[in-house]
């Protein structure tokens, strides 16, 4: 079996209108504790992600301090994480984590 090998992670917050800024804080706390690499504030649906999603892209070396840092914060928010395999289908249908709710993903576009 062939390992892959994990280049870093994404965390994609999701949100809506009544809980934007309240994504919008955790994000920007993100960046300040950890330096993450934080994306656009979506304010619709893009790429596979069902809801509203800003996202999070850190390094390995962070995931785990990241990580439960945001399932201690995200205060109901959903957060989907995944690898960055280089494999976009597998990472999001088979390598992911859910914070929440899961929800559905479009995952047509992967092929």
């Amino acid at each position: 079996m062939n390992e892959a090998q994990i280049h870093g992670y994404h965390a994609h917050v999701y949100y809506d209108a009544d809980s934007l800024e309240q994504a919008r804080q955790l994000c920007e706390e993100a960046v300040r504790r950890f330096g993450v690499q934080m994306g656009r504030m979506h304010q619709r649906p893009v790429g596979p992600h069902p809801d509203w999603s800003c996202q999070l892209a850190f390094g390995s070396e962070a995931f785990a301090a990241v990580v439960p840092w945001l399932a201690l914060h995200r205060d109901g928010l959903v957060v989907f994480i995944h690898p960055d395999t280089g494999d976009d289908l597998r990472d999001h249908r088979d390598h992911a984590i859910w914070m929440g709710a899961v929800r559905p993903l479009d995952l047509s576009q992967f092929g």
